[in-house]
């Protein structure tokens, strides 16, 4: 079993471990369901400052970056065992089996909005792609991403089944759910969690899991590519597509926030789902040009030492994704911060939290080959024992190794 660990998609990683929290947090500390009347109180300057710099840089970025990413890291590692002819399907599917018991005991014990599990299954789904040519992986990911009617096939399904997945939380209250979250027991949190994921499960199932899998298929097309992804050839290659679509993304998502609720376009029922669609692609693949960003800055700029702490973080992303579920729980139930904070204190704690993040990844990985986490991963998927410490101890990176 050798190490072959690329320190650019460590990076990578980490990137988007930083953007994932940004997003969570809001949700962390107030429900989805009870977000707009929560947040309707903040009308100050800072706060709407806050809202802008989330919607524009982190909404509908991040998750499909981590996404992209797992899908790159799925057909290294496949395709390699492949190319060996070494065992892949039991060794991929102990792999998803452990990451979905991960992810429940998330949902269960720290928070409801784990994507772990849905990555799992969705990861498994994987194995029916994963020989299949670039081009055809990279047309069905985007026949996902454009797909219309998702939001039909979710009110049509929701129908069928007679259920109202919101009514559990609807009716425990919002105010319950404060009291339960800033004084309740840990065992009233656990069905509160359980609430939580059910409101938000045609979400997780109609908006996410499409996304994911689209994702997963263009990371593994760009796994699989000639072209070795974030090698300085590929900068080249798609330079200008990149470019490209930053200027044409980044005009629309002004147009959509600032100029086209102004007009009577944007107020006709039938162009509704279109602007939004539009925006929730622009958002996607504004996203996906973080990734060409970072990658040059690596390749071609003195800038590039900035990175390293997103390279302590991304080595061990697992740890740390469920790391910030612990520090939301510890803030929003322990110390009884639910709904208390602003948008611009939950914003710095998010920054602050991924420093801190960084530090202490860099100190376990100055002791450890591997976070604790992805340790035990690999133990259970490689069904051996698996040395953890470093014999003589030193700084784990150096930067200037590419």
């Amino acid at each position: 079993m050798i190490n072959t660990r690329q320190p650019l998609l460590d990076i990578l990683r980490g990137f988007a471990i930083f953007g994932i929290f940004f997003v969570n947090i809001t949700i962390m500390h107030s429900m989805l369901m009870f977000q707009d009347s929560f947040h309707a109180q903040f009308d100050d300057l800072m706060s709407q400052a806050v809202q802008r710099v989330l919607q524009l840089f982190f909404y509908n970025k991040f998750f499909p970056i981590f996404s992209f990413l797992f899908g790159v890291g799925l057909s290294m590692q496949m395709t390699a065992r492949i190319n060996q002819d070494r065992d892949y399907l039991a060794f991929f599917l102990r792999r998803m089996s452990i990451l979905f018991i991960i992810g429940v005991f998330h949902i269960m014990f720290l928070w409801s909005g784990d994507v772990l599990h849905l990555y799992a299954i969705l990861g498994v789904m994987c194995l029916l792609f994963i020989k299949l040519p670039t081009r055809l992986l990279t047309i069905i990911a985007a026949l996902l991403l454009f797909f219309p009617y998702y939001d039909h096939i979710a009110a049509f399904s929701i129908n069928k089944l007679s259920f109202a997945p919101d009514a559990l939380l609807a009716n425990y209250g919002a105010e319950n759910v404060i009291t339960t979250m800033q004084n309740g027991s840990f065992l009233q949190t656990v069905e509160l969690r359980w609430y939580e994921y059910v409101a938000n499960f045609p979400m997780l199932l109609f908006y996410l899991a499409p996304m994911a899998l689209a994702m997963f298929l263009l990371g593994i097309a760009a796994g699989k590519s000639d072209t070795q992804f974030a090698s300085n050839t590929w900068l080249t290659k798609y330079k200008k597509a990149f470019i490209y679509t930053l200027i044409a993304t980044s005009l629309y998502r002004i147009v959509f926030l600032w100029v086209l609720p102004e007009t009577s376009l944007y107020r006709e029922e039938a162009l509704r789902p279109i602007w939004f669609k539009l925006m929730f692609l622009s958002d996607v693949f504004f996203g996906l040009c973080y990734l060409w960003g970072i990658a040059w800055l690596w390749h071609n700029s003195k800038l590039h030492q900035l990175l390293a702490p997103f390279e302590f973080v991304g080595r061990m992303a697992l740890t740390n994704y469920l790391l910030q579920s612990v520090f939301g729980f510890i803030l929003f139930y322990w110390l009884s911060l639910y709904q208390t904070l602003s948008p611009t204190l939950c914003f710095t704690i998010a920054f602050c939290s991924f420093i801190l993040l960084s530090v202490l990844s860099r100190i376990w990985l100055n002791h450890f080959k591997y976070g604790p986490l992805e340790w035990l991963w690999r133990i259970g998927s490689y069904l051996k024992k698996i040395p953890i410490r470093i014999e003589n101890p030193k700084l784990p990176l150096n930067i200037n190794n590419k």
